[in-house]
């Protein structure tokens, strides 16, 4: 996979100068570039860096002088990362599966497989599943009965696409996501000691221990297009109604989202965030890394809550939280910065309780 320094500025619509017609391979640190690398220096404090490397070309910032920084032609970029955006994939080599139906591929005879579909080896595809147009499934994947699977997917290696998931087009799941597994759903006969806790936060009451009975995932698991979930990523089905995932949502390593919530659309669900079930999360939420949500809640549209927040209640719209529990992150940064204070203050009260017990007596 090889480009023009011309054929990349007219990709991302930037201005390019000197030899345009130099051919790059691939995208490399500037002090790691070669002859056939773009050299990625988008910023001043990466110039010095390109006289370290061998690099004849460079995505730099707007302004640069680049005949001074030794090279023979440059891209001239606004925005950095949107610029990284485009042309990582541009130079994405993917990841090797061969087209067409690996022989060791088991597909049911009624699955409806569209065209310039790519199928890796060991995988399973089973009755009814649809998939579409120009999707590749990697290696050892399974896709379950009546799944469906929009067009220009990407599945990497061990993902699992349970029964009845519907996921619209341009899906990408990465190494072992796991879509549609039963939701953590159970009961006990009588009311249990849990149920007595979550009504008196703190009270047992007098509930006897009782064995788990299974509440069975009928529901299933809706994605909307252009989602993205990352690697041991888990998302349950519903109970009765379908968990749902909006279009353009982005879901990190490790985040699971429990049964029948639903995520609005345009989210970023951070490393290790956990969503328990039937919570409801607006548009353009981002949840950092660690954070947990409480079940049978609300988060509202534009939601940002800072790494290891736990969220215990309604999260209105627009509202920046942190903590634990989560508050406005202007209390919480307050209440840090007093805490750290608490200390201090504990020995200028110990001091004054001496001052003034060592008084002598009024007269």
């Amino acid at each position: 996979m090889q480009f023009t320094i011309q054929q990349i500025a007219d990709a991302l619509g930037v201005p390019a100068e000197g030899n345009t017609d130099l051919t790059i391979l691939r995208a490399a640190e500037p002090a790691e570039a070669g002859a056939t690398d773009l050299a990625m220096a988008m910023s001043p404090k990466y110039a010095e860096a390109l006289s370290s490397g061998t690099a004849r070309a460079a995505v730099l910032w707007e302004g640069a002088d680049w005949k001074a920084l030794g090279l023979e032609a440059a891209l001239f970029v606004p925005r950095p990362r949107m610029a990284m955006a485009g042309i990582t994939a541009m130079l994405d080599r993917g990841q090797g599966v061969e087209p067409g139906i690996h022989p060791s591929a088991v597909i049911d005879p009624t699955a409806d497989i569209g065209d310039d579909v790519a199928i890796g080896p060991l995988s399973v595809v089973g009755a009814r599943a649809q998939i579409g147009a120009g999707s590749v499934v990697g290696a050892h994947c399974v896709i379950g009965m009546d799944a469906k699977l929009g067009s220009n997917a990407v599945l990497r290696e061990m993902v699992s696409i349970g029964a009845r998931a519907q996921i619209g087009d341009r899906f990408i799941a990465q190494p072992g996501a796991r879509i549609g597994g039963d939701g953590f759903s159970f009961v006990t006969p009588e009311v249990s000691d849990v149920e007595n806790v979550r009504k008196t936060m703190g009270d047992k009451g007098d509930a006897k221990a009782q064995n788990w009975l299974r509440i069975h995932s009928l529901g299933a698991v809706e994605i909307g297009d252009d989602v993205e979930v990352g690697a041991n990523c888990t998302i349950d089905n519903g109970t009765i109604r379908n968990t749902s995932i909006g279009s353009g949502s982005k879901l990190d390593n490790l985040v699971h989202v429990g049964h029948n919530t639903r995520v609005g659309q345009d989210c970023l669900l951070c490393g290790q965030t956990g969503v328990s079930g039937s919570v409801e999360i607006g548009n353009n939420v981002v949840l950092g890394g660690q954070t947990g949500v409480v079940d049978n809640i609300f988060i509202g549209n534009g939601v940002i809550s800072g790494g290891g927040t736990k969220i215990l209640s309604n999260v209105p719209a627009g509202r920046v939280i942190m903590g634990y529990p989560g508050i406005k992150m202007e209390s919480h940064t307050d209440i840090y910065k007093a805490q750290r204070r608490l200390p201090r203050m504990a020995r200028d009260v110990e001091a004054l309780k001496k001052a003034v017990f060592k008084q002598p007596p009024s007269d």
